[in-house]
């Protein structure tokens, strides 16, 4: 049992995602980051870098933050979603990397800067928009060779991926031009466990308005 302290953004959804495919009973707890819930004492107690998710186990002995550090340890623990074949498990840890470093950052600046900074900012919208779709189809053409993000076994590589592109904040980018992303995007839809997760992630949400 763990509890989950989180909203309906990109790096949350990651975590209810793992869990539901683990078959793992869990609780969410909403932090409105729309509100600046984040930043608030209670919040800041758990993670003082203020952001989410936040894992805590069952009985509050141990807290992770990171989204990707929360998909390693879950698959770690529970013995699933992460392959224990030295090449696969090194694919998969590229990707995360890959995630965490390029994709990830990508997609965060070009949502801020078009729909969240206070003032216009032609050139920061360029610049990172076009890393967005750059890295769009560098991840476009790794599916278009294999069904998964790091082989041919779904695994955390896929689940971190996905959150940034279901919740992908900006207009111009779109799957149009992405066919293998798009195909991946679709299957990862069709999975009981994401649906489930996305679900709960959005009820949470409207409920914490």
């Amino acid at each position: 049992m763990y509890h989950v302290h989180a909203f309906a953004t990109p790096n949350s959804v990651k975590v209810p995602i793992a869990l539901e495919e683990l078959g793992i009973d869990y609780t969410l707890h909403a932090v409105n980051v729309r509100k600046g819930e984040q930043k608030s004492e209670a919040f800041l107690a758990l993670n003082a870098n203020g952001k989410v998710p936040v894992l805590t186990t069952g009985d509050r002995s141990f807290t992770l933050t990171e989204s990707a550090a929360i998909l390693v340890y879950l698959a770690e623990t529970h013995g699933k979603l992460l392959s224990q074949d030295p090449l696969r498990r090194a694919r998969t840890f590229e990707q995360l990397f890959v995630h965490g470093s390029g994709l990830s950052p990508a997609f965060g600046q070009a949502g801020y800067f078009l729909k969240f900074a206070p003032d216009p900012m032609p050139h920061a919208i360029e610049r990172f928009s076009s890393e967005a779709n750059r890295q769009l189809k560098l991840l476009d053409a790794i599916l278009a060779r294999q069904p998964f993000v790091a082989g041919d076994e779904y695994s955390i590589a896929d689940i971190a991926h996905f959150g940034w592109i279901w919740r992908r904040a900006f207009p111009d980018l779109t799957l149009d031009e992405a066919p293998h992303v798009q195909r991946w995007y679709d299957a990862m839809l069709a999975r009981p466990a994401v649906t489930k997760a996305i679900g709960k992630l959005e009820r949470l949400a409207n409920a914490n308005a």
